[in-house]
């Protein structure tokens, strides 16, 4: 008689005076992770590691059972292109992060490349943890695009307005349409209204205005929030540095996520005279 019960990834066994616990894998199970080479960040490919590891060393396993199950795993991280030593690697870390001060708080990611490595680099000696995810999901990749709307100057965001005479920038947000707010500039320079900094800019200047088109950039579609806040500011922060900018450079305040993005910027070598007072 066969007193085992298989639920879930366990199997759970009767014996005579006691239970014992095994891992149980389905015979259709392909034992597939994220592969080593995979454009995936680090962090993600490790979690799949992680539990493998955690899962061994927390069911209750037999010195036998714990042995097949080691060779398993380091089965699955040579078919996935991994080193088998990265076992050996991740049990020495979780043996220094029980003498690791307590992290109770976490700050999620979206992952693009080196850029996210260099911002959450800087959160390394501190108490928050970094959790990243990322946007080149299978649903993503497989569903079908909805029909952009196709006048985007209907749609509500982050623009910046270009000097057609000297090239200066102006970044501002909206949560009307691009369409009106560019028309209300365009009104106070028409009229001589100093309301807006770029009519400023322009009549102080005697710099002629231009087409919407030659004029409006879109930076960012959004709706009104923190998203649309950040941007704008981020995009005011870098065209400071660049000494670029229309509006109020004193309102800028020095912020060390915003600084590690512009010197990633390949275009950030368009000018070299950046403000004495953003300096760290």
């Amino acid at each position: 008689m066969d007193l085992r019960l298989n639920f879930l990834d366990i199997t759970i066994q009767r014996g005579q005076h006691h239970f014992s616990t095994n891992i149980y894998r389905k015979p259709t199970t392909t034992d597939s992770i994220i592969p080593n080479d995979s454009c995936h960040p680090k962090e993600q490919k490790m979690a799949a590691l992680h539990y493998l590891y955690n899962r061994m060393n927390t069911y209750n396993l037999s010195i036998a059972d714990m042995q097949k199950e080691k060779d398993t795993i380091q089965q699955i991280l040579v078919n996935n292109k991994y080193d088998p030593s990265i076992l050996e690697e991740i049990k020495n870390k979780k043996k220094r992060q029980k003498h690791d001060i307590k992290r109770t708080k976490w700050a999620k990611f979206t992952y693009i490349g080196r850029e996210t490595k260099f911002i959450t680099k800087i959160f390394k000696n501190s108490n928050i943890r970094i959790a990243l995810s990322a946007n080149n999901t299978i649903e993503k990749l497989f569903t079908t695009k909805q029909e952009q709307v196709k006048n985007k100057y209907d749609k509500s965001g982050v623009y910046q307005l270009k000097c057609p005479t000297c090239n200066m920038k102006y970044i501002g947000q909206t949560g009307g349409s691009f369409k009106n707010r560019f028309q209300e500039h365009l009104r106070d320079f028409k009229y001589s209204n100093r309301k807006s900094k770029f009519a400023q800019h322009l009549l102080d200047k005697q710099h002629s205005m231009d087409k919407k088109k030659n004029t409006v950039d879109i930076i960012h579609i959004t709706s009104r929030g923190k998203v649309m806040d950040t941007i704008e500011k981020y995009y005011i922060y870098r065209e400071t540095k660049l000494n670029n900018q229309i509006n109020d450079k004193f309102t800028v305040q020095p912020n060390i996520i915003f600084e590690t993005l512009v010197r990633q910027d390949p275009h950030r070598g368009l000018c070299n005279t950046y403000n004495p007072q953003l300096k760290n």
